[in-house]
């Protein structure tokens, strides 16, 4: 794509170019993070942006180089390797230590024919303080309303300097110098701006992807939440010969006391009990995943759990929750509760087996007392 062809200035073509590769990069990103998620890895998406980021920008600045390798002009696609790096160091905030950053930059100089030159080892050096601020920069001024000035006080002089030894290096014009630095500096704006519109589109999706799938009132995650996860963990412990385990539990005469006192004390007393049992969770395992499944009634899975190993945390939250209690005007609501628990076993056919079992649980504590627990 060139001017005489297309009649499409170069520098819109640059920008077309750039935006394309970051696109590529969340698109294929998203799609690697997914993928390893899928699988039961362990990795968090921080370890896997970090190695992905890096290998990515070094195939996209290598596999660049190699078009103008050896030439008086292979300055020529250095804007798009700086945007690179301002990616990976800003918007990504990779931190890579001065032992692995130092043998890449000297393994890029070597491919690129530059050790000989003094300009190259001053370009090199600022560079690498340029990616070590922009990190920096990134982590203070998170969250603050100066955060693109910041960005671009550090970006334009630095910028400007990176360019100036290249400028001494190959000994282009002036009016080169003045139009790649310019240039630089409106790719740098672009690029906050276009970033910063993914990252809004992100958070968009992350909050309405959590109002699907969680209960507003407690914060825990909801009946379709819960439907979702039981197929795949009942599957999943079919195929792996994993125990499964799950606790059901209501609130005890909960009608009563909204009845009493009201539906806000009714809310009041579904929040408190929702957070005593994520706080138990949180001190045991957080693989333990917790459900509000009805107007009173909560479930947890344990996936790898057998009854002996998930019979130490159902007795936890049951004497925590059995200790909660609520003002209501003058008067104390001491919350129990009743509970039934089961693990998965060969006679369940479907995950809505299992699931009647543990309610069959539930009933009978209900019909005996109540703040019960009935296993089996």
């Amino acid at each position: 794509m060139t001017w005489s062809h297309w009649q499409v200035p170069p520098f819109e073509t640059s920008v077309f170019f750039v935006l394309g590769v970051l696109t590529l990069y969340w698109v294929s990103y998203n799609w690697l993070a997914t993928w390893l998620h899928n699988r039961g890895s362990k990795l968090s998406d921080d370890v896997i942006n970090t190695w992905y980021g890096v290998i990515y920008m070094l195939v996209f600045v290598f596999s660049i180089q190699t078009l103008v390798l050896g030439g008086q002009d292979s300055w020529q696609f250095m804007n798009f390797q700086l945007i690179a790096i301002i990616f990976c160091a800003y918007f990504l905030n990779i931190h890579v230590s001065y032992y692995f950053f130092f043998p890449i930059v000297l393994i890029y100089m070597a491919f690129n024919g530059s050790l000989g030159y003094w300009q190259s080892w001053g370009h090199a050096i600022t560079l690498m303080i340029f990616f070590w601020i922009l990190n920096d920069i990134r982590v203070r001024c998170h969250g603050r309303h100066s955060v693109f000035a910041v960005y671009m006080l550090v970006g334009v002089p630095f910028g400007g300097l990176l360019w100036l030894w290249m400028k001494f290096k190959f000994a282009f014009t002036w009016t080169t110098f003045w139009q790649e630095w310019i240039y630089l500096v409106i790719f740098e704006a672009l690029l906050f701006v276009y970033v910063s519109m993914l990252s809004h589109d992100s958070e968009i999706k992350v909050r309405l992807a959590k109002f699907a799938s969680h209960d507003a009132l407690t914060q825990t995650e909801n009946f379709a939440a819960y439907t979702s996860a039981i197929e795949d963990l009942f599957a999943e412990s079919r195929k792996q010969g994993q125990p499964l385990t799950m606790m059901m539990f209501d609130i005890d005469h909960f009608k009563q006391i909204n009845d009493t006192y009201g539906h806000s004390v009714g809310d009041q007393v579904l929040r408190e009990v929702s957070s005593v049992v994520q706080t138990v969770i949180a001190a045991n395992d957080d693989q333990i995943s917790f459900y509000r499944t009805g107007g009173e009634e909560f479930n947890l899975l344990f996936p790898t759990y057998d009854l002996a190993a998930a019979a130490p945390v159902v007795h936890q939250i049951f004497a925590a929750v059995n200790h909660v209690t609520i003002a209501a005007g003058t008067d104390r609501i001491n919350v129990t509760i009743s509970v039934g628990v089961a693990v998965a076993n060969t006679d369940d056919r479907s995950p809505m087996d299992f699931y009647n079992r543990v309610d069959k649980n539930l009933y009978h504590s209900k019909c005996h007392g109540r703040m019960l627990i009935t296993m089996d």
